[in-house]
């Protein structure tokens, strides 16, 4: 049960028998590619729920920047997607702004944006899940978590990203019609699975965006989170940089606090 900020992408993504990679249970590049993602699933349940702040930073193709900070918070749902809203603090124009995403293993997303200027709840439409996050290289797509059931894979090769062993996969949407994408290229550590890099195809198969992250903690002596995600836009020059800290896991948090109706008073 991936969920932004990329448990990914990982995040953020068909059932089998799990065992790991390293035993030859995997014959083929897919179903090698597969048991990649179902472990690193795996390493990442139980959490329960976490939030945290985060800044974002865009960037546009000339070096502009601007600031926005963002709270979030995460539901895991037990045999679903998860749950998580982000909070919208900074800058005054878009103070208020919620979003909320359910996230399923199946089927499509719901997602809900609340915009204090026009006081109305938005909700995304399924085929437009390709658009810009508030104005970031972020889709739509990258934000809601990334359940194994969404992509098929296939297992590339082994080699070593900034000086650490990697597993390579390719990934492909499900839901291909809708998608923004043909493919994603990942880069996961060996060791604990974690998500280092992620480039992202159009669907004119041509490469659109790369994803990097850094700076990974653990929590509960489990969990790992990282404190840098940035993402490149290749084809206009734009990119996005989310500054994590402050995580806290199982603060008790509930159904009750992800509601597409109360999203008006969330605060």
């Amino acid at each position: 049960m991936n969920s932004f900020p990329i448990r990914t992408f990982t995040i953020f993504c068909l059932f089998a028998p799990l065992f790991p990679v390293q035993t030859a249970v995997a014959e083929t590049l897919e179903e090698k590619g597969l048991a990649i993602a179902m472990e690193a699933d795996l390493r990442d349940e139980g959490f329960a729920d976490y939030t945290a702040n985060m800044t974002m930073i865009l960037k546009n193709k000339q070096g502009k920047e601007s600031k926005r900070a963002i709270r979030s918070k995460t539901l895991e749902v037990k045999g679903d997607g998860d749950k998580s809203l982000s909070i919208f603090d900074t800058p005054r124009d878009v103070k208020g702004t919620a979003f909320l995403t359910f996230s399923h293993k199946t089927g499509d997303d719901e997602q809900w944006l609340y915009l204090p200027a026009l006081k109305r709840v938005k909700r995304i439409n399924s085929r437009n899940k390709s658009g810009s996050f508030m104005g970031s290289e972020f889709s739509y797509e990258d934000i809601a978590s990334q359940e194994v059931e969404k992509y098929t894979y296939k297992f590339l090769r082994e080699e070593e990203f900034q000086g650490v062993p990697v597993y390579v996969s390719e990934s492909y949407p499900v839901d291909a019609k809708n998608s923004g994408y043909s493919k994603r290229i990942s880069w996961v550590d060996t060791e604990e699975y974690r998500l280092l890099k992620v480039e992202f195809y159009d669907r004119k198969k041509s490469l659109l965006k790369t994803l990097t992250v850094n700076g990974y903690h653990q929590y509960l002596d489990k969990y790992w989170r990282a404190d840098t995600m940035s993402i490149v836009n290749h084809q206009t020059g734009k990119s996005t940089t989310l500054l994590w800290k402050d995580y806290s896991f199982q603060t008790g948090l509930s159904d009750i606090d992800f509601n597409s109706t109360s999203l008006k008073r969330v605060r």
